[in-house]
């Protein structure tokens, strides 16, 4: 085994883990906790996904003991995490707790960490839903009232010494399969949009309370076709609620995502018309169409012509002499 690698075993649940998350998920750090082995890695930071931001937990395997489950230690805001889980295990008794992943644990099955760090993140999700219903707030209880029947919105609650008490919530935009409008789309991961919106915690009435801070998000990937920095939010008017607000939201947004995706026909048609005056493109991007190069010629000079069309529509070219 070469220095700085992982043990076989524990190479594969993590390259397992990588590879079918169905969320993202990043390896941080990575070092060695062994005394006899220091260049074997058995140490890792996890990056998680969740709630438009993420959270690191740090997974403890022993390259002395590769067949033996890992511990997890959790980030230093989430300390009552864990007693949640303890409690948890024993109220319900649930055979897909995280509990039972340990203690059932096979090392030679490649899915058993990713299995693990999935039903840990649903119930960190679980836990994060328990803190945000004992926030005594009347306003973000009405409002999570609205939207409980609403699938896939997560929330989270932020507090601490030196900053405000805030309830974020992530709420998943548009029932369409955005992947499967792109023909030869090469996305690992399924397209959305989310809505980010964040609450301050008032313990006390008000009147008229003030309008929560509003964000669009989007996977990386989805700005080949779309650009949610060009989406003008609609106006949150005086004692709405995210139930009203959601459904004018996702009306304007289904628009223009159809019409974005319908301007890949459009830029392939505008390449194909450039071919009949250039000849074929030496490269073109056959899926979204936003790229292409040309062999141009003016007199004794050839060019090579690079063209970008961008998100807003506009055409940008580069032209470079041909050595």
């Amino acid at each position: 085994m070469s220095p700085e690698t992982a043990p076989p075993l524990i190479a594969a649940q993590l390259n397992y883990l990588l590879s079918h998350f169905p969320l993202v998920v990043k390896i941080e750090n990575k070092w060695s906790g062994s005394k006899y082995y220091p260049g074997i890695l058995d140490r890792f930071t996890l990056v998680i996904s969740y709630c438009l931001d993420v959270i690191k937990w740090d997974i403890i395997f022993d390259a002395e003991s590769p067949m033996a489950a890992p511990d997890v230690i959790f980030g230093p805001d989430d300390e009552n995490f864990q007693q949640f889980l303890v409690l948890r295990g024993e109220e319900e008794g649930d055979t897909k707790s995280p509990k039972n992943f340990l203690n059932d644990w096979n090392s030679r099955d490649p899915t058993q960490l990713m299995l693990l760090i999935q039903e840990l993140r649903d119930q960190y999700m679980s836990f994060q839903k328990k803190c945000v219903a004992e926030v005594d707030d009347d306003r973000l209880k009405f409002e999570i009232s609205t939207i409980v029947a609403r699938e896939g919105i997560e929330m989270h609650m932020s507090s601490g010494v030196d900053k405000p008490e805030e309830v974020k919530f992530s709420v998943p935009l548009l029932d369409m399969n955005i992947n499967k409008m792109v023909p030869g789309c090469p996305w690992k991961h399924k397209q959305k949009i989310y809505l980010q919106v964040i609450y301050p915690v008032e313990k006390k009435y008000v009147s008229t309370p003030s309008a929560p801070r509003l964000k669009l998000v989007s996977t990386t990937e989805l700005k080949s076709i779309f650009s949610i920095d060009d989406v003008k939010l609609p106006t949150w008017l005086n004692g709405m609620c995210m139930a009203e607000y959601l459904p004018h939201l996702e009306e304007s947004l289904e628009n223009q995502v159809l019409e974005a995706v319908s301007l890949i026909d459009v830029r392939r048609r505008f390449i194909e018309a450039l071919a009949l005056q250039f000849g074929r493109p030496l490269e073109a991007d056959p899926v979204f169409c936003r790229k292409a190069t040309f062999l141009a010629a003016s007199g004794v000079f050839t060019f090579l012509v690079y063209m970008i069309i961008t998100a807003s529509y506009c055409l940008e070219c580069c032209f470079k002499p041909n050595v």
